[in-house]
């Protein structure tokens, strides 16, 4: 019995063969690796922001809290709650104050990750190119000087506006001969933030002392008073920032080859910072005009997330997306119980759990010579 040798050419597998499958596979597997990640934040989410509706000095058992979801859907088939408030608190209190920090937590995990792929440096966050300043700037000014021009809205706006008017000087003094290089645009944002800190200072010293504590708190963050026109003014911005995020992944793949490599794929860079830094402002204004500052979202979250998933912004921002929402629900669910009729600023809370854990993200980035880790 003979044995019939392939054809050179034919059915021999060549070495671009087998370089195809093997690529074919790892494509395959990282697929199924992100759809699961996905799939897991979005569960995650959904169980979390139920479990901090009911959570709190009122408390409504988790099956009473998915039977009223579930009644406002038009599917009778949970018990609702059995506190004469539960119904009303869910409704007017529990769920705005949830959805915002799922808002807020999305938007300033997005706007993380579009500031660490434009910079190309993980430990980049919004706050680079002064618009948390700004914002702060802006709010305290409305505080110190009592301007009521728009009402209980008055603080808020002049936030978003004043973390635009930062964001937007801040490029203006950065670019020269039409181009911006990222450097200069850092140290730019380094000095208005350091400007926007003294005027800051200027303006707690100036406000009285009711206007003094009104400043520190909103500087600290809270979720608290959060309300449905609060949250329906807050959520387009974000839908808008978010969507504009995800049109980018594509171009922010290409931006990581570097920008020259970039630029002969078509990307027109230069545009492309332009865009996406507006949109980063848009972003964290929008999330910090009613809830004032949270801190090390924007950072530690889309770092974290790109540990897991790699640098492809396709998985990234969906699941910084989602992960930042889920970190926020949780993290404003302790603020608001972990101790009895108290709330705790949020941004104290980000800032305590955040500051060490990017101090270990530091180190981990060292010990991987300055990569992505």
């Amino acid at each position: 019995m003979t044995q019939t040798v392939p054809a050179r050419g034919q059915d021999r597998p060549t070495l671009r063969d087998v370089a195809g499958r093997r690529a074919t596979s790892t494509s395959a597997r990282g697929r199924t690796r992100a759809t699961l990640l996905l799939v897991g934040l979005a569960v995650g989410l959904v169980i979390a922001a139920l479990a901090a509706a009911g959570s709190g000095q009122l408390v409504v058992p988790f099956d009473q809290v998915v039977g009223s979801v579930l009644h406002r859907l038009g599917l009778d088939l949970g018990s609702l709650p059995t506190h004469p408030r539960g119904e009303s608190t869910l409704w007017s209190v529990r769920f705005p104050r949830v959805t915002m920090a799922i808002i807020v937590g999305a938007a300033l995990a997005v706007a993380g990750a579009l500031m660490q792929g434009v910079f190309g440096n993980p430990l980049a966050e919004p706050s680079v190119v002064g618009v948390s300043s700004g914002a702060a700037v802006a709010a305290a000014a409305s505080i110190a000087f009592s301007w009521t021009f728009l009402g209980n809205w008055t603080i808020a706006v002049c936030a978003f506006i004043g973390g635009l008017i930062t964001t937007l000087a801040v490029y203006a003094l950065s670019r020269s001969d039409g181009r911006t290089e990222v450097v200069t645009l850092v140290l730019t944002g380094i000095a208005v933030n350091a400007v926007a800190g003294a005027a800051l200072a200027f303006l707690v010293f100036v406000g009285d002392t009711q206007a003094r504590e009104q400043i520190v708190f909103w500087q600290l963050g809270s979720l608290n008073g959060s309300r449905w026109p609060y949250v329906a003014v807050v959520a387009p911005f974000a839908a808008f920032g978010i969507a504009a995020a995800f049109l980018s992944a594509r171009s922010l793949d290409l931006l990581a080859l570097g920008e020259r490599p970039a630029r002969h794929l078509g990307v027109d860079v230069e545009r492309l910072r332009i865009v996406l830094i507006v949109v980063v402002a848009l972003l964290t204004a929008a999330a910090v005009c009613f809830c004032g500052i949270v801190a090390f979202v924007g950072l530690v979250v889309p770092h974290l997330v790109r540990m897991v998933t790699g640098p492809g912004h396709r998985v990234l921002i969906p699941a910084s997306m989602l992960a930042g929402a889920l970190v926020l629900v949780v993290a404003d669910t302790i603020a608001r119980t972990f101790v009895a009729n108290a709330d705790l600023p949020l941004g104290m809370l980000t800032s305590l759990v955040g500051g060490p854990f990017f101090f270990w993200l530091l180190r981990r980035t060292r010990r991987t010579a300055g990569g992505w880790g």
